[in-house]
């Protein structure tokens, strides 16, 4: 009797917001931080571009990686205004393009072509090593940021951000990484230790957790895995990163609004818990 007693009193206590009264949704960054909180393109791979702005919407993300899927890389003047016109509609921003794979120097002049046409200053690119120094003439003609999408040791090359560091240090400054912490650690990368050290050339971040610091880990709900969350987001702050944080969840790919909506809330709730 006691228990429900203190439970219909604290009940009581909370008050009743209806939708008039709710705060306005958050600007772009996240209450005042400086970094922002986006979705990753391929999170959606099993799902059209309505379905996917109508998840952002209701998860208050702003910000969206585009992904060829929701815009091919063929798309003309008309589809590319279009897609904006639907993102504006939605309260979205596509910030980049990418992950786009490049094993000729064709299909990177099309990746800088096709960013440049959608209005984006930043590609989320994996070329092959050898191309490196095509990639560092393209940056010095189109004055892009290009972020090496690294993907742990499911793939041989750019498997951590030590790999894509080693790679790209001694090229163009505007030449970076796409820090997937989630892939970092499963090559048994620390990626709070890796934002510290490369933070300079860290250009996007893809969040997630995992099971695991080896290939058999796989992702998993935000808060469920064994990265430390609240310490990267504290590295975030202590080393002023100042992209996008891009939730790409990879789990339940036929049904993942329940993941991605736990993600997202777990994170925003590690944002306020860390000031």
């Amino acid at each position: 009797m006691k228990l429900i007693t203190f439970t219909f009193l604290i009940f009581l206590a909370i008050p009743i917001v209806n939708a008039q009264e709710r705060p306005a949704p958050r600007p772009g960054a996240e209450n005042g931080e400086k970094f922002k909180l986006g979705m990753a393109g391929y999170t959606f791979v099993k799902f059209d571009l309505d379905k996917t702005l109508e998840t952002l919407k209701k998860t208050d993300v702003r910000y969206l990686c585009i992904k060829d899927f929701h815009l091919p890389l063929n798309s003309d003047d008309a589809q590319i205004a279009a897609f904006h016109a639907k993102l504006k509609e939605a309260g979205v921003t596509g910030y980049a393009v990418g992950p786009i794979y490049m094993k000729s120097e064709a299909e990177i002049d099309r990746a800088f072509e096709y960013a440049k046409r959608v209005g984006v200053k930043l590609i989320v690119g994996v070329p092959n090593y050898e191309l490196l120094p095509y990639v560092d003439k393209k940056v010095k003609e189109y004055g892009f940021n290009y972020a090496i999408h690294l993907h742990g040791p499911d793939i041989a090359t750019y498997p951590d951000a030590e790999d894509v560091w080693n790679h790209v240090k001694d090229l163009d400054p505007r030449i970076g990484m796409c820090l997937d912490i989630g892939h970092d650690t499963r090559n048994g990368k620390d990626p709070v230790a890796d934002l510290k050290k490369y933070h300079s050339r860290v250009f996007d971040i893809h969040i997630k957790d995992v099971t695991g610091a080896s290939k058999l880990g796989y992702t998993v709900e935000m808060g469920r895995g064994i990265i430390d969350l609240p310490a990267f987001v504290k590295m975030l702050r202590k080393v002023g990163y100042t992209g996008v944080c891009s939730l790409e969840h990879e789990k339940d790919q036929n049904d993942p609004f329940l993941g991605i909506a736990e993600s997202i809330g777990y994170f925003r709730g590690i944002i306020e818990s860390t000031k």
